[in-house]
């Protein structure tokens, strides 16, 4: 087994920390848009906003899902390196396997959140071609 040295974990420091920026930033808009929906719906009763606000709500909970995976991710990735620098090498590795394995399953789901995003667009477009 390769030995990890502190520079191993800290590498994904910086990417865990852009994702999860990433992940804020939509959670902020789709929140935006949930307001400016159902403030619409409240005036005009509609489907369509129905259906967006179900589609925001299914991708609410894959962001907050993405996030908890990738805060885990981070949180682990410190801990290795804790580990390392407290020379517990085979502890580390351990760890900064789950750490990869957390950032694998945050980066699934949001695959899973942009496929679920294209069918929001879909609806839109099905009601502009009517």
């Amino acid at each position: 087994m390769t030995e990890l040295t502190l520079t191993t974990p800290s590498l994904l420091f910086s990417a865990v920390s852009l994702i999860l920026l990433a992940y804020t930033n939509r959670f902020i808009a789709y929140a935006q848009l949930i307001r400016t929906l159902k403030a619409k719906d409240i005036e005009k009763p509609s489907n369509i906003n129905m259906e967006q606000l179900e589609n925001l709500r299914k991708r609410l909970y894959l962001i907050r899902s993405m996030q908890l995976f990738g805060i885990g991710s981070l949180l682990l990735c410190v801990l290795c390196t804790f580990l390392i620098y407290i020379n517990l090498q085979l502890a580390a590795v351990y760890v900064f396997g789950i750490a990869l394995l957390l950032l694998i399953v945050s980066l699934f789901l949001s695959m899973r959140e942009i496929l679920i995003s294209t069918r929001a667009l879909e609806i839109y477009i099905d009601n502009a071609e009517k």
